[in-house]
């Protein structure tokens, strides 16, 4: 069957939707296949919380999209978002969607693959190092212990009914809980965790700017958490690691020299 050439106006290819995984912050740990397309790339469309640094590999002439989001601000809204992805791919553009972390955890990558679908635009999904697992190496918490915590649980802080969530068995012995975009809502977390039965005093890290210059790490008791966000203010991006494992690292340390002084 001889081919149908393609309408005047119309391009000849469709481009192709690549998501983009930007990893937690620092540049050092976005992957291979990453870095080549965004240095390669014509068209970024990128989130607010992708780092500078990134953004500034992309070769000069390459346009940018910024399409940042808030608590209280959205340039743009994600079905208008999924649209840009969509038209920008049938006018024949490759597409570089660069998401913090990794597009399929809490990134909304997800919808942006199923609207491409569903106009024929092909994708490709690159992982990125997750926010969750850099923040915890760069604070060297470890998600999992074998004398602490065999289930990692990842939440996010902000969702539709979240007072009306059963977060009971999510953290306690033997688990770690991670909320993402946790930062505004902590008070709700704090109340509704010790509602569902755990205790105030499990251990509790913030980490914030994680692997970046400004990386901060501070930690409280569950209790403690609302007060020490407004406190330190803290200011996304930030995660909420709690159970065990958060604990100071030197604990132990401290504690067989105070014994030894005794």
């Amino acid at each position: 069957m001889r081919a149908i050439p393609p309408s005047p106006g119309q391009p000849s290819r469709i481009g192709t939707v690549h998501l983009v995984g930007a990893g937690p912050g620092d540049p050092d740990l976005l992957t291979l296949r990453a870095a080549r397309l965004i240095m390669q790339a014509g068209l970024i469309v990128h989130d607010g919380l992708v780092d500078p640094a990134i953004l500034s590999m992309a070769r000069s002439g390459t346009r940018m999209i910024s399409v940042a989001k808030s608590r209280s601000r959205h340039t743009m809204q994600q079905d208008d978002i999924n649209a840009l992805l969509v038209r920008e791919a049938l006018a024949g553009n490759d597409v570089v969607r660069l998401k913090g972390g990794d597009p399929f955890v809490f990134g909304r990558g997800g919808e942006e693959a199923e609207a491409c679908r569903a106009a024929s635009v092909r994708v490709e999904v690159v992982p990125g190092i997750s926010s969750a697992m850099g923040a915890a190496a760069a604070a060297q918490i470890p998600l999992t212990h074998r004398d602490h915590a065999s289930i990692v649980s990842f939440v996010a802080g902000q969702c539709k009914g979240l007072t009306d969530q059963d977060w009971a068995g999510l953290a306690g012995k033997g688990r770690t809980l991670v909320i993402f975009m946790g930062i505004a809502t902590a008070p709700q977390i704090t109340e509704k965790l010790i509602a569902d039965g755990l205790s105030p005093e499990v251990p509790v890290a913030v980490i914030e700017n994680a692997t970046r210059a400004a990386m901060r790490v501070l930690r409280s008791s569950l209790a403690g958490l609302a007060d020490l966000v407004v406190r330190e203010k803290v200011k996304s991006p930030a995660l909420i690691v709690i159970g065990a494992v958060t604990a100071e690292p030197d604990t132990t340390l401290r504690s067989i020299a105070l014994e030894a002084t005794q």
